[in-house]
């Protein structure tokens, strides 16, 4: 027990004076004479011994009394744990995509947020911090509006990003109470692989749990195969429970234009597949209706007429196995020689091939050098019998790469990179054993570019990065039979794909995405990209053939975005949430370490309030003093 006025409790040394006056007994009796003194002596002992019972009884009723009333004044008080420290309050309040579950009435985050407003007194002064915002040193009247619509956020911090991030909140002073409060439904995909231990600040974790844990999730959509009259298309879904059919639509903006059911197998996958025209513009959402989680209850992608990318092969050489590869329906092939290019065309390329030249002018080079500044690809077939020295200094101006010698023996191909980006989604699983294509001569070089196809000697054959590509060897009949393997369609067909990099039918908010635009922009122009009132410009780089668009941050929202230039929109683009946090998989409180563990966000705060609390106990005496003044009185009417 604690006093607020400890200096009043000197009053207790006057006690010493009811005790000193009833000791030492200063009131003096007259004698007066009596004849019969026999009964007198036996009244004046009883009376005496009355009388001293009577007195010592009051005696101690008034030094309690007193008592009472100087302990009421200091003010005794019984603090909490923490009653007597400053205190800081941290809070983490999630409100990530899983935090749409509902919980009674309300989603989760709508619970977490009136939990936070009810329980916070008014004058306290804390940190509040979201996955996307921060709300540092407020009280809760300065940001009931903010929190009552908050935003929900894909980005979700994991565990130990949220102690470091609540570490620096807290301020370094010692001798300081300090608390951080975790409020979330705590999904699995919040965990750490290690958890810091935060030194000096207790930590509270409380777990609200969704009353249904039923969720159906459209997971992604693809092209399955396509004709020249129709397309497939082909979505996964996915269910964390044993569903029957459910009812699935597919929409052209506005318009249904497909609709079916999809079934779940014992994994609770299900996959549904939609037949459309081919080559059509769409702008497509796949809808489902479940209880769960809204954000994954619809899918937008896009479709639209390809722009054609541009290739053009300059040589003398029969080039029939391109013009076949490089179909009309994807591309916009054509041949040139030496004698017929008009430089002026190259600018407009999206990937030349050199088809076995024996020398480049040094005009074309120069050309070619300016092309690759500007983003263009660019791919080298040497002859069997080309000028190194003409070569060389192209090459190592290009790619820092640099042939050495001829080398006259067969070689087989027979490695290769499947880890290389021209080689995605080409092989379904990496093969040692199949009929290997060889030459009859190569160049050996040396070069940083990484190896592609490589010899079975693991000289390079093909070599690679950045759009720029370079065979070691003529691919020519006479030199090679590469030209009847299946390997150079895939090859040949990525790097014309890779030249122009085609919008995916949708991207996922929250990556890395890039996407070339076939427009240059004079230096003024810019694109826009927009979802109804919102609008926004990405980071973006201009080239003479194209005009790459870079997304990362934004946009936060999904949906069909118009990329527009000067107004008019010239191609759409759809953006979408990831999928992580719908399989609605929670951690086990039980293996984390915290101060104290709740799923009441009121009954937490409570505690903290308590333990940050002064019982004061002046009240008690004051009562202790009524109840002795009520002693006192009976004493004198009841004792004679």
């Amino acid at each position: 027990m604690l006093f607020k006025h400890p200096n009043l409790l000197w009053a207790l040394s006057l006690l010493l004076i009811p005790i000193f006056i009833h000791l030492f007994q200063l009131r003096r009796f007259k004698k007066t004479p009596f004849t019969n003194v026999k009964i007198l002596k036996k009244v004046e002992a009883q009376s005496r011994k009355s009388n001293s019972l009577k007195k010592w009884l009051l005696l101690f009723t008034r030094l309690l009394l007193l008592t009472a009333l100087i302990i009421a004044f200091a003010q005794p008080f019984i603090p909490g744990k923490t009653a007597l420290k400053s205190n800081e309050i941290v809070i983490y309040l999630d409100n990530s995509l899983s935090t749409q579950a509902k919980m009674g009435t309300a989603t989760l985050l709508e619970n977490m947020v009136q939990g936070i407003l009810k329980s916070i007194p008014e004058e306290e002064v804390f940190t509040l911090f979201t996955n996307d915002k921060i709300f540092k040193e407020v009280r809760i009247g300065d940001i009931k509006n903010d929190l009552l619509a908050l935003p929900y956020s894909n980005n979700q911090l994991q565990l130990k990003e949220i102690n470091l991030k609540a570490k620096t909140f807290f301020s370094k002073a010692e001798g300081i109470r300090k608390d951080l409060v975790l409020i979330s439904d705590f999904q699995k995909t919040i965990n750490s692989p290690t958890i810091d231990t935060i030194p000096d600040i207790n930590r509270h974790l409380v777990k609200l749990t969704p009353e249904s844990l039923v969720n159906i999730s459209i997971d992604t959509v693809f092209i399955h195969s396509y004709s020249s009259d129709n397309l497939e298309l082909k979505s996964m879904l996915s269910t964390n429970t044993e569903l029957d059919n459910t009812p699935i639509s597919l929409y052209n903006g506005e318009r249904l234009i497909a609709k079916t059911s999809v079934t779940f197998n014992k994994n609770k996958k299900g996959e549904v597949i939609f037949t459309i025209p081919a080559n059509e513009l769409i702008n497509g959402e796949i809808v489902i209706t479940d209880s769960g989680l809204n954000y994954d209850n619809q899918l937008y992608f896009n479709l639209a007429k390809q722009d054609k990318i541009k290739v053009l092969s300059i040589g003398d050489v029969d080039s029939d196995y391109l013009r076949r590869i490089y179909n009309k329906e994807v591309f916009q092939y054509s041949n040139l020689s030496l004698k017929s290019l008009n430089y002026s065309v190259l600018e407009s390329q999206n990937l030349i091939i050199l088809n076995e030249l024996n020398s480049i002018p040094i005009a074309l080079q120069n050309a070619l050098q300016a092309y690759k500044n500007t983003g263009g690809s660019l791919v080298v077939i040497p002859s069997s019998e080309i000028n190194m020295e003409n070569y060389n200094p192209f090459l190592m101006g290009l790619s820092k790469t640099m042939l050495v010698s001829l080398v006259k023996e067969e070689r087989k191909i027979s490695q290769i990179a499947f880890a290389h980006p021209l080689y995605k989604n080409v092989f379904e699983k990496e093969v040692t054993n199949f009929q290997y294509p060889s030459v009859k001569s190569y160049y050996n070089i040396k070069s940083a570019m990484p190896k592609i196809l490589s010899y079975q000697s693991g000289d390079p054959f093909l070599v690679g990065e950045d759009g720029t590509y370079l065979f070691t060897a003529s691919i020519s009949k006479e030199n090679s039979n590469i030209l009847n393997s299946p390997l150079i369609v895939p090859t040949l067909y990525n790097m014309g794909m890779a030249s122009l990099k085609m919008p995916e039918i949708y991207e996922m908010i929250g990556s890395k995405t890039t996407v070339d635009i076939p427009v240059s922009l004079t230096k003024d122009r810019i694109l826009k990209v927009s979802l109804k009132d919102f609008e926004f410009i990405p980071f973006q780089q201009s080239f003479t053939n194209k005009t790459t668009l870079t997304f990362n941050d934004y946009p936060g929202v999904s949906g069909i975005y118009d990329i527009t230039d000067e107004g008019k929109t010239i191609k759409n683009i759809s953006f979408n949430l990831p999928r992580e946090e719908s399989l609605l998989h929670y951690l086990d409180l039980d293996d984390l370490k915290a101060s104290s563990k709740n799923d009441n966000i009121s009954a937490l705060f409570q505690n903290i309030e308590k333990d940050n609390s002064i019982n004061e106990l002046w009240k008690w005496f004051v009562i202790l003093a009524l109840a002795f003044i009520f002693i006192e009185v009976l004493i004198q009417k009841f004792l004679k």
